[in-house]
């Protein structure tokens, strides 16, 4: 092995050229999931217009986030076990091109303004946007080691919300209208917003198909990175496994299901507050996004920043404190976010939180820090979690199944949460969250159980063992 250290140690030593290899293929990977994320959270922005022209419900657009979410979830689990046979590679380009022609589809072809025509293109992208994470994750447990994979962790969420930040700016662009040369696009065409992020996929998706190698080996060095979950020989062959055997070594992991409870959590949370926020601003608080008013424009932008600090701060105290285990930081982060929504339901029953300056200060302090803790459990649980688990040779079925049900919780939570909103107005949005927040602490104290009698057979000490 290149190595003068152990993975465990914190002090690896790689060959030359090596991190700016995985540099180059981390970028690239990471950009193009961000663009993923530039053709889904275009939707929310898209919102307010769907609901004016055609005079949606909250119930019904958060059933079209649900449907997405669904399919999005099931095809995590369908996807994660293809791409371990497949190649991480293969699935983002899959990925890239579905989500491409998906949204061109509904910018161009949703003039029928029917719920199901909605629904159901977007039921589609969300089917191939699910190709995306199980491929960049199964490349990246190949390149990081055990000790490395939360600090990956946070920069996979970086990642992230550099998609989220290119579509915060860019869609209230596109929303106020813009020209180029002799053509015209006036404000407010929110189907625009489904013509002009795929473009920006697309480059990546080439980017994609050029650059990156699935394994270090791959790229001329090997046996950098020791992976712990199995004893692959190495080579090019060792990130691909049968679809038998995926299955079976991941669905009868002792821990998959319990993160995937945590994750579905989540999702509840993550998903409402991330896809409901512009309806929040323009329907609660009677912002007007075409004047890109600053508040909104800051909170959307901080929230981004914010997450990413999440990401980090969590993975790497996972890394450097704990390390490698991921529970004891996932447990510490769903109590502080169940907390941060109590306190904010708290502040809106209260009058509080509304259309004044003060009001709009306060809904905007609450998004921020949901974003933070959400976003840091979305990082560790869904990326880190997941390699630890499968390793270069399952990680792509690993963190198909534990991310699925970050969807499967967004798929209830949506309507549940639309319905509510209807019947009872802005005052139900945070109350759902909490219920949520206490699963997703439930769920982490299962993970901590399940440690402590893995531990106890192998009599091996918590702290020291290999465990997530």
């Amino acid at each position: 092995m290149s190595q003068n250290a152990s993975p465990s140690s914190g002090t690896i030593k790689y060959p030359s050229g090596f991190r700016a290899r995985r540099g180059l293929n981390w970028v690239v990977l990471g950009a193009t999931y961000a663009s993923y994320y530039m053709c889904r959270y275009n939707f929310r922005f898209a919102t307010p217009g769907m609901v004016e022209e055609f005079h949606f419900d909250y119930a019904k657009i958060t059933l079209i986030l649900a449907w997405w979410s669904v399919a999005y979830g099931f095809g995590q689990l369908v996807n994660g076990l293809f791409c371990d046979r497949i190649g991480g590679r293969t699935s983002m380009v899959i990925g890239a091109a579905g989500t491409i022609l998906i949204n061109l589809v509904y910018g161009f072809t949703s003039f029928a303004g029917t719920f199901s025509t909605f629904a159901l293109i977007w039921l589609v992208n969300g089917y191939f946007q699910s190709f995306g994470s199980p491929g960049m994750i199964k490349i990246n447990a190949a390149w990081f080691n055990r000790s490395e994979r939360g600090t990956f962790s946070g920069i996979f969420g970086f990642m992230i919300q550099l998609g989220q930040v290119g579509i915060n700016n860019l869609a209230p662009l596109i929303l106020a209208g813009f020209a180029i040369g002799a053509w015209s696009v006036p404000a407010n065409q929110w189907r625009w917003l489904f013509r002009i992020p795929p473009l920006i996929t697309a480059f990546m998706a080439v980017m994609v198909a050029l650059i990156p190698r699935e394994t270090p080996e791959a790229a001329g060095y090997p046996g950098c990175i020791k992976d712990d979950s199995d004893t692959s020989a190495g080579d090019q062959a060792s990130v691909r496994v049968s679809i038998k055997e995926c299955f079976v070594t991941i669905f009868s992991h002792p821990l998959v299901w319990f993160y995937a409870m945590a994750y579905a959590a989540t999702g509840a949370i993550r998903h409402s507050s991330d896809q409901l926020s512009i309806l929040f601003f323009t329907k609660y608080l009677h912002l007007d996004l075409a004047t890109k008013p600053k508040s909104v424009m800051l909170t959307m932008n901080i929230v981004p920043l914010i997450a990413v600090a999440g990401s980090i701060i969590s993975g790497v105290v996972s890394d450097k404190l704990f390390a490698g285990r991921r529970s004891p930081v996932a447990l510490a982060l769903y109590a502080f976010l169940t907390i941060v929504v109590s306190i904010a339901a708290v502040v809106m029953w209260s009058g509080l939180m509304g259309p004044s300056t003060a009001g709009v200060f306060l809904a905007c302090l609450f998004l921020i820090l949901v974003s933070f803790s959400v976003n840091a459990t979305h990082s560790i649980v869904g990326a880190a979690a997941p390699m630890d688990i499968g390793g270069r040779r399952m990680a792509g079925f690993a963190s198909g199944v534990i991310d699925s049900f970050q969807y499967f919780g967004a798929a209830i939570a949506l309507p549940l949460t639309g319905r509510l909103l209807d019947k009872y107005g802005w005052g139900a949005w945070y109350p759902t969250m909490i219920v949520f927040g206490l699963i997703g602490v439930c769920a982490i104290l299962l993970v901590r159980r399940r440690q402590r009698i893995e531990a106890a057979k192998t009599k091996t000490p918590i702290t020291a063992a290999p465990a997530v």
